[in-house]
């Protein structure tokens, strides 16, 4: 394991994006109890006043800062307003993402644009225009967060997977650009969030063999990947680790028992019920 290069937290800057709703209010909680000011950064401005107002009151400074960060010139705006506001950044939390359980032939190739620059080209640009100053200053830390459905393409979710999979692999080969520059990148996977994400937002409960954690875990593992510069996180609990090195070890193990144990079906039916959904709008 290596050092990270962010051991104090106290006073530093964040940048979080996706912070008005889902994981962003529990990451950006977590980084204010550590004492980090924050940007926060979400298209939806009401409920992205409404965390920063929270935040401010646990001691730090908060400010709410609309984006599209898929749009090339509003990230190069919101950049210069977070420096405007905090004098710099020290941490970026890539947080945004959609998502979308659907056959894949029922996405309109307009949808699958959107998923992709949202889930993983704003991220890469936007850490991109951010790299050179953290490098100036010689620290600074990117966590990204990507999922598990990252770490094995799963049917209804093949997009989603793709744009996280992206991500995780980005993370590493950037990690080992950055070596001895004193800035640092970490990804990290969550698997069924209860109380956010897409499940909560389904009102579903994950199958049993996957596992649920909390969206407090998931924050609690930005903290520490980036005090301890961890690369890589799961943040899953029950036997989703040791399928997983099955799965490495021979493939067609962890699409068995995904299936078996009705993984896939569960995809199927809140498949068909979304597409049910948007054929009534």
């Amino acid at each position: 394991m290596e050092v990270g290069t962010l051991k104090n937290l106290s006073g530093k800057n964040a940048l979080l994006t996706g912070g008005s709703r889902g994981l962003g209010p529990y990451i950006g909680r977590a980084l204010a109890r550590e004492g980090v000011n924050m940007a926060l950064t979400a298209r939806s401005e009401a409920d992205l006043r409404t965390v920063a107002d929270e935040l401010a009151q646990m001691g730090v400074k908060a400010k709410a800062l609309p984006a599209d960060i898929t749009d090339a010139a509003s990230r190069t705006q919101l950049l210069e307003r977070v420096r405007d506001e905090f004098g710099g950044i020290d941490i970026l939390i890539n947080n945004a993402g959609i998502e979308r359980l659907s056959l894949y032939t029922s996405l309109s190739p307009e949808f699958i644009e959107t998923m992709i620059q949202t889930n993983l080209a704003a991220p890469l640009l936007l850490t991109r225009l951010l790299l050179p100053e953290m490098m100036r200053q010689g620290s600074g830390h990117v966590v990204t967060i990507s999922s598990l459905g990252g770490k094995k393409g799963s049917p209804y979710t093949a997009t989603y997977a793709a744009t996280k999979a992206g991500l995780i692999k980005w993370t590493w080969g950037l990690r080992q650009e950055l070596r001895e520059t004193g800035v640092s990148a970490s990804v990290i996977c969550p698997g069924f969030v209860a109380e956010a994400g897409m499940f909560a937002v389904y009102k579903k409960r994950a199958p049993g063999i996957v596992g649920e954690t909390t969206p407090e875990k998931v924050a609690d593992a930005v903290i520490r990947s980036i005090r301890r510069d961890v690369g890589e996180t799961i943040v899953n609990p029950g036997p989703i680790r040791p399928m997983m090195v099955l799965d490495a070890l021979h493939p067609g193990i962890g699409t068995w028992m995904l299936r078996t144990f009705g993984v896939y079906d569960f995809y199927r039916r809140q498949s068909e019920e979304n597409e049910g959904e948007l054929r009534s709008e």
